[in-house]
């Protein structure tokens, strides 16, 4: 068995790089300091991704913008666009596609492939790895590393090494012994900072030194897992390439951190009804309904509540979604002010799945055509083409969350 393993370099910022030089953005993010992050005003300024000019200034992810800009005062800064980085997995994943119909989506920006019949373009693994890497380049203009290896952990290992655009190999057990076995123990997938500091401390410092260590000893220190790291280090992954043509999503949601503390309930029910109108929305577009809803509040003393429930019926239906989740807020608020929200969808099943006990069928059909009217109205002119008139006037956005005013049709995205 051959696999590939396909992973996007530096996904968030290339993706958002790529976009905007799609929409005549005179800057490519990815050859300047930039970063990925959110909002300082709104109080959650974390650093998702950076570009290398950022990497070499210090520049990390997970810490805080404030942080960072002392690094370098004229850090770019974009803020994440999780539908855009949705689009350009997909159109990653249908590129993929065209060479093995066995693919496991691993996350967003990562995909196993099971490359075993290499007839189909008569190319073997290192020249399909190449064609698809420049490929994703070219048509989509952004960059992927490719590991190929016999098994996933050793195509992931591979995908690992020297980026970005890169393709590398761990096919043989001298490429293993050459390759793999030189690297820090901490290297090794599944060996985090508590394994590593243990195997330190019995002389055990690279994943070669694990290869040779003692299964006996290893499954002695660290149960079960002793066993499963002894077995990657030697290249040993019985784990096959599982087919997934979606990503898995169990829920679908919303949160936000709101730039002020709220302390009436009507100031929350509208931020409530901001991130419904996404949610709603994302059901609608992964054609989707759910019949759990839940809704989670955070104190400005950082404490967390959340309150759920399951419905007799499924839906994905905005002003449903709204009418529960507001029921839920008041459920689990302690008259504490607010400063974290977050509303989210789950048990989800097909959208034709209907409950025509509860709706008569015509009313549903008519709610339905209302939401798809409006989702194609905002999908085409910007989620403010069409708001609530609650929102008319009041400093609030319509729609809260997650950002996707474009069409990215360079990454496989919408079109009219």
């Amino acid at each position: 068995m051959t696999v590939f393993h396909v992973d996007a370099n530096s996904a968030y910022l290339s993706w958002t790089a790529a976009d905007l030089l799609e929409k005549a953005y005179p800057v490519d993010l990815r050859t300047v300091p930039a970063v990925i992050a959110g909002s300082v005003k709104e109080r959650h300024g974390i650093i998702l991704a950076k570009s290398i000019p950022a990497k070499k200034l210090g520049i990390t992810t997970a810490v805080s913008l404030p942080e960072a800009l002392k690094l370098c005062p004229s850090l770019i800064v974009f803020p994440p666009d999780y539908d855009l980085y949705l689009a350009c997995s997909n159109a990653m994943y249908d590129i993929l596609r065209e060479y093995s119909p066995l693919i496991q989506r691993y996350s967003v920006d990562e995909c196993f492939i099971d490359y075993r019949d290499p007839a189909i373009h008569h190319l073997n693994p290192v020249e399909a790895a190449f064609e698809i890497k420049d490929r994703i380049r070219r048509e989509l203009g952004f960059t992927v590393n490719i590991g190929i290896g016999n098994n996933k952990l050793l195509a992931k290992m591979a995908c690992e090494m020297e980026k970005p655009d890169r393709v590398h190999t761990l096919l043989t057990q001298e490429e293993i012994e050459k390759k793999l076995w030189p690297l820090d123990v901490s290297e090794l997938f599944m060996v985090g900072r508590a394994t590593t500091r243990k195997l330190r401390k019995i002389n055990i410092n690279t994943i070669g030194d694990l290869a040779r260590s003692d299964l006996l000893l290893m499954q002695t220190l660290f149960k079960s897992h002793g066993r499963l790291i002894h077995d990657y280090a030697n290249g040993i992954d019985r784990d096959p390439v599982v087919t997934e043509d979606t990503l898995p999503v169990k829920s679908i949601g919303n949160g936000m951190t709101i730039r002020y503390d709220l302390l009436s309930k009507n100031e929350a029910f509208s931020y409530i009804l901001s991130l419904c109108e996404r949610v709603g929305t994302r059901l609608r577009a992964h054609g989707c309904k759910g019949s759990m809803i839940a809704v989670s509040v955070c104190s400005n003393g950082f404490l967390y509540y959340s309150h759920q429930v399951t419905l007799p019926f499924y839906t994905d239906d905005t002003d449903t979604i709204y009418q529960y989740a507001c029921r839920l807020f008041l459920e689990c608020w302690t008259r504490e002010p607010v400063r974290k929200l977050g509303v989210r969808v789950g048990s989800l099943v097909s959208g034709t799945e209907y409950q025509l006990s509860l709706y008569d069928a015509s009313e549903i059909k008519k709610t339905e055509s209302l939401n798809n009217v409006i989702d194609r109205i905002r999908l085409r002119f910007g989620t403010e083409a069409v708001y609530r008139g609650i929102f008319a006037n009041s400093g609030l956005k319509p729609v809260e969350g997650g950002v996707n005013d474009g069409n990215y049709l360079m990454m496989g995205g919408y079109r009219q």
